[in-house]
């Protein structure tokens, strides 16, 4: 019989999506589609189940059964009671309801799951007098209620219990690696072509053994879920046993063939004598006692396997948030060095940590870096090509420092010219309290790039190159860029987020550029800000309009306050920081108001005191007229130059309908109100004739800050009032 073909969404921790698509592909989903913090597919449910047992990166696997709408709990119970939950439990299963939610108006996780529960247990008591069993430990059926943005997707969990969870585990020693991450530790490592190679795999600080056990699976073929005796399909009233069983005998003839494959050696050793003990106990109940050595050793006794030319060290050091004392990792990280070096020649190397600055102390460079999350706790592995040419340094040699490649002859140009600006800003930066600030604007023409600093990390625009420059030699100077940064402001390059700026007209302005969500605080005076480095083109704070708000801050006190395309709020949280009574804030995109709200409340204000609504603002300055005429004391007006966005009518060009709008805005002004009209069109020109009844005071360079200043038609901006 053939089985219908489903959606399933894959979840996992985020930076795995990449290597779990391609894992889903390999065991044969269709339509696999990379999404955040997982992997959408079909298939069928044999699919489903052979993930199950052979994901290696999966945290969990889900089958939607329905999406609606949810906007309060009482439309959720009524949605969850549509479906026949006969088809899926009898009222002698056990189950259980996990609940998140995200920006959405049903925001307690436990008491969703508490409304889906009710509606499953309501509806089997109605129609049969009894009702199922809730378990929270391994309940029959697991239901999945996932909310973003009030739509709730509803979903058997098929996993049950997070995948990670391999069946191995005895007991963890102080920090256990979760499974699924040291896997792609592993995988991006380069093990299963070591491992098919005959190649060896080393782990000095293997804690209880999580590294080589799962490279153990990984050489014997071993699929992860092969130990397991639970999963969220097995008291499914639709489970289809003989297909899973059939799974089942496929994955142990693997396992029992690739026990019979000359495998490399794999070596385990770590310090802790509990840790060792606990490793022996997971590889003996995983069957791999006989494949994997462990012993009690410490770093400086490491030696590498006898005879072995090519292999795998691989390490999860402490990170400092860990485990250890932070003051002696440096030399713990040098001395793992020197052993990769003395001992692994010809090797490969992966290294995780969270600390860049432990990382360079390695002193050895990394080929490559990528960014993987332990946890909440982004990290970074470095990989190492242990060649002739990748010569160790020892602390006093410099190692821990930014490890340096000679640069061109442009490249040094920049570099003078990025150590100048540093010179000039980085103390005025300080005296002003800032860590946010623009360090270079195209100064040399050549490198026509803008260099943002935000904390530790840095924001680097290209600015699109005219057609009449070459584009290999544009591509040459960004590079030269590229090398050079690292070595000014001693950051990695994965600090570096790289974007191309060109003009930008309607809703592109605004479209994703990436989709990793992760927001970073940044300083500016007395106020915080949260910016987003990866995933726009912009980061949700205008660097350029600081004096602007700066002068919203001082004029604030005591003011009903209205701000107009707010953006994310940064002009809102300094007329709060300034005193103001009330302040409303519009703005059309919901992303950006959840993101404005957050600014609010991270700045210590309630958010749910202040108004913030979702709007095109054109629009509800024309519905407002009447209703909020004189309401506001002063008002912060920054539109876009040009926008025909799908959620407004027509189009809105500020030099054209300037006029209007101006005229609309400041009948919303109260007597004796300001307004703060800002955009950013170089050549726009203020219709002065046609606004003759309003006091307009342009204030020119006064609102362009000392890091924009060889930049100074970055933006416009005039104080409005009624004559």
């Amino acid at each position: 019989m053939k089985m219908q073909k489903q959606q399933f969404f894959a979840t996992a921790a985020l930076g795995l999506e990449p290597l779990l698509a391609a894992e889903l592909i390999e065991i044969g989903a269709q339509e696999v589609k990379e999404e955040r913090a997982g992997v959408r597919f079909s298939g069928d449910l044999e699919s489903a189940y052979r993930l199950c047992l052979w994901s290696r990166l999966a945290s969990r696997v889900l089958l939607p059964l329905v999406t609606f709408e949810a906007q309060d709990t009482d439309v959720l119970y009524r949605e969850v009671q549509k479906l026949d939950w006969r088809e899926h439990l009898s009222t002698d299963n056990t189950f259980a309801v996990d609940c998140t939610t995200v920006k959405s108006q049903i925001t307690h996780s436990r008491y969703g799951a508490l409304r889906v529960k009710d509606a499953i247990v309501d509806q089997f008591r109605a129609r049969d007098g009894e009702r199922p069993s809730v378990s929270v430990e391994q309940p029959d059926l697991r239901i999945n209620l996932h909310l973003f943005k009030d739509q709730a997707t509803l979903s058997l969990d098929l996993s049950g219990d997070s995948l990670h969870k391999r069946g191995y585990r005895i007991d963890g020693v102080h920090a256990p690696l979760k499974e699924n991450l040291a896997a792609a530790i592993l995988i991006r490592g380069g093990w299963p072509e070591i491992a098919a190679t005959g190649g060896a795999l080393a782990d000095p600080m293997c804690g209880s053994g999580t590294l080589p056990l799962e490279a153990a699976l990984i050489a014997t073929d071993t699929a992860p879920g092969l130990l397991r005796d639970y999963f969220g399909f097995l008291g499914w009233k639709q489970h289809q046993s003989a297909i899973w069983q059939r799974l089942l005998d496929e994955a142990e003839q693997q396992r029992q063939d690739g026990l019979q494959n000359r495998l490399g050696t794999i070596v385990g050793y770590d310090a802790d004598g509990r840790a060792i003990k606990a490793a022996w106990q997971h590889a003996d109940k995983a069957g791999l006692g006989k494949i994997i050595h462990f012993e009690k050793r410490t770093l400086r006794e490491f030696v590498a396997p006898a005879g072995v030319q090519t292999g795998l060290f691989v390490a999860n050091p402490p990170y400092g948030e860990r485990l250890g004392v932070e003051s002696e990792l440096p030399a713990l990280y040098n001395l793992l060095g020197e052993k990769l070096a003395n001992q692994c020649r010809g090797w490969k190397a992966a290294v995780i940590t969270s600390n860049p600055q432990l990382g360079r102390s390695i002193g050895l460079r990394a080929g490559k870096i990528n960014t993987l999350y332990n946890g909440a706790l982004k990290c970074q592995l470095l990989q190492f090509e242990l060649d002739e040419g990748n010569r160790w340094q020892s602390l006093a040699e410099g190692a821990g420092k930014a490890v340096k490649k000679e640069l061109s002859a442009g490249a040094e140009m920049f570099a003078n010219r990025l150590r100048k600006n540093l010179k000039k800003y980085r103390k005025w930066a300080k005296k002003e309290g800032l860590n946010c600030y623009r360090l270079y604007d195209a100064d040399l023409p050549e490198y026509a790039v803008a260099v943002d600093i935000y904390a530790d990390e840095v924001h680097l625009q290209e600015y699109r190159a005219p057609k009449s420059i070459d584009a290999k030699k544009a591509a040459e100077r960004l590079q030269e860029v590229q090398d050079a940064l690292p070595q000014v402001l001693d950051i990695v390059p994965d600090k570096i987020h790289l974007k191309v700026r060109q003009q930008q007209k309607g809703s592109r302005q605004y479209e994703k550029q990436a989709k990793r969500g992760i927001l970073k605080e940044v300083r500016e005076g007395n106020c915080t800000f949260l910016v987003n480095l990866s995933d726009y083109l912009d980061t949700g704070l205008f660097l350029d309009h600081r004096p602007t708000r700066q002068l919203i801050q001082k004029m604030a006190s005591g003011t009903r306050f209205l701000n107009l395309f707010a953006y994310t709020g940064a002009a809102t949280v300094h007329a709060l920081v300034g005193g103001a009574m009330e302040t409303t804030t519009v703005d059309m995109s919901r992303t950006y108001l959840e993101w404005a709200q957050k600014n609010i409340e991270l700045n210590g204000f309630d958010a749910d005191e202040e108004e913030l609504i979702q709007a095109d603002c054109l629009a509800w300055i024309d519905a407002e007229q009447q209703q909020r005429a004189g309401a506001f004391d002063l008002i912060f007006l920054d539109p876009p130059t040009f926008s025909n966005s799908k959620s407004m009518d027509g189009t809105f060009d500020i030099q054209r309908d300037h006029v209007d709008l101006l005229r609309k805005t400041v009948s919303l002004l109260a007597e004796g109100g300001t307004l703060i009209f800002s955009n950013n069109l170089r050549n726009f020109k203020m219709d002065l004739d046609e606004l003759a009844e309003l006091q307009i005071e342009n204030l020119g360079n006064r609102t362009i800050p000392l890091d924009f200043e060889r930049n100074p038609r970055i933006h416009n901006c005039w104080l409005i009032r009624r004559s």
